[in-house]
C-alpha cells in the first residue's frame, strides 16, 4: 500500500481497506518507522487493528525502534490495542537499536505459541542459534540500568532537531514529522526536475557521494522514488558538516 509525504507516510485506513483482497493474509507494519521515522499514535494503530480483525489478517509488527521515540510520544505495542489481537500478531524486536548492539545479532519475536514453535523449527535448520556471549550480553542490556537508553534517546532527539531544522531551511526540501528512530526521509523531487540534476534518487545519492562524500540511501530502495534516507546516527558535528554539504550540493543543482 503506497503512502505519501503529505500523510507523513502513514498507512491510511481507507487505503488499507481498498488494498485487501480475498488473497490477503498478512499486514507488515513498522512503528517507529524505518525509513521515515514516523510514529503511529494509539488511535491510528487502533483503526488499523480494527481492520485487521474485520478482515481476519495476521499482523507482523516491527517494533525494533520502540524505545527511540521523541517529544514524549508513546510507542504502542500492536497486540495490546484490542483483546484477541495477540492471537493474530507477531511482534519483532531486538537489542540492535535500543542498545546499539547491531553486531551482537540478538532479536526475538513474540507470537502465538504454535507459530513460535514452527518458527523455531525452521530457524534451527537455517541459522542454528546465536552465540552464548551475545545472549548473556543481551540479558545484561535488558535487565541492567536503562539510563543509557534515556541518554541515547535524548541524544537522538537533539540530532533529530538539528537535522529537521537544517533540512527544512533548504529550498525545495520537504520532510515529514520525525517522531522516532534515527532517520530523515526527505523529498528531493525539485532537484530531479532541473537540467543540471540527476534523473532519479539512485543517481542523486551517487552524485552526492562522489561530489560531497556524504552517504545516503535512495528512496527507490523503499518504493519511494524522489526521496532520500539520511541516518542521523552520528555526532552533531558530523551531521552539521554533512548537512552543509547537502545544502551546497542542492544549491549546485539549481
Amino acid at each position: 500500500v503506497e503512502t505519501s509525504i503529505d500523510e507523513d507516510f502513514k498507512l491510511q485506513p481507507a487505503a488499507l481497506k481498498s488494498a485487501i483482497s480475498p488473497q490477503t493474509r498478512m499486514l507488515l507494519l513498522c512503528s517507529p518507522s524505518n525509513p521515515t521515522g514516523v510514529v503511529y499514535s494509539r488511535e491510528e494503530l487502533t483503526r488499523i487493528a480494527d481492520i485487521a480483525i474485520e478482515s481476519d489478517l495476521s499482523v507482523v509488527s516491527d517494533e525494533i525502534y520502540d524505545q527511540l521515540v521523541f517529544d514524549g510520544r508513546e510507542a504502542v505495542s500492536f497486540p495490546t490495542l484490542r483483546p484477541g489481537l495477540e492471537a493474530r500478531s507477531i511482534v519483532v524486536a531486538g537489542v540492535s537499536k535500543t542498545y546499539s548492539m547491531t553486531g551482537w545479532r540478538i532479536g526475538w519475536t513474540i507470537a502465538p505459541p504454535a507459530l513460535s514453535k514452527d518458527m523455531g523449527s525452521l530457524q534451527s535448520q537455517e541459522t542454528s542459534n546465536p552465540c552464548s556471549i551475545s545472549q548473556h550480553a543481551a540479558i545484561e542490556a535488558i535487565t541492567g540500568s536503562q539510563e543509557c537508553v534515556t541518554e541515547m534517546r535524548n541524544a537522538f532527539q537533539a540530532r533529530r532537531d538539528l537535522v529537521v531544522e537544517r533540512l527544512r531551511n533548504i529550498p525545495g526540501v520537504n520532510i515529514p514529522d520525525i517522531g522516532g528512530a534515527f532517520y530523515a526521509f526527505f523529498d528531493i523531487q525539485t532537484s530531479l526536475s532541473t537540467s543540471k540534476g540527476p534523473q532519479n534518487s539512485v543517481a542523486w545519492c551517487e552524485q552526492l557521494l562522489e561530489e560531497e562524500h556524504v552517504a545516503t540511501v535512495a528512496g527507490s530502495a523503499f518504493g519511494a522514488e524522489g526521496h532520500v534516507r539520511m541516518s542521523f546516527a552520528a555526532s552533531e558535528e558530523k551531521l552539521a558538516m554533512g548537512l552543509d554539504r547537502i545544502a551546497r550540493f542542492l544549491g549546485s543543482l539549481q
